[in-house]
């Protein structure tokens, strides 16, 4: 993200809120509902969003799927990859 020219400035409300300006929020594609980290800084307060799942190690997961069948061809999966793409988009 470029920095604009002109600092953008919000207010703390009574209640500890905070509005994001919305050249911000468009530009980070942020919308009502993205969870936030928020984490102190010695420059300031620091937001990121939250990871929409728990990082993990490669360790972590090799074997913890099992497949009882024919081995797959590359083309045989890569039209599985492309198949979840196209329901998920």
């Amino acid at each position: 993200m470029t920095s604009d020219p002109v600092p953008l400035t919000t207010t703390l409300s009574t209640k500890g809120r905070v509005t994001l300006p919305k050249p911000i929020r468009r530009a980070l594609r942020w919308s009502a509902g993205t969870r936030l980290l928020v984490e102190s800084t010695p420059d300031g307060v620091l937001l990121k969003p939250e990871p929409v799942s728990a990082e993990t190690r490669p360790e972590d997961v090799f074997g913890s799927l099992t497949y009882a069948g024919p081995p797959k061809t590359v083309q045989e999966m890569n039209a599985g990859v492309l198949a979840e793409a196209k329901l998920r988009s």
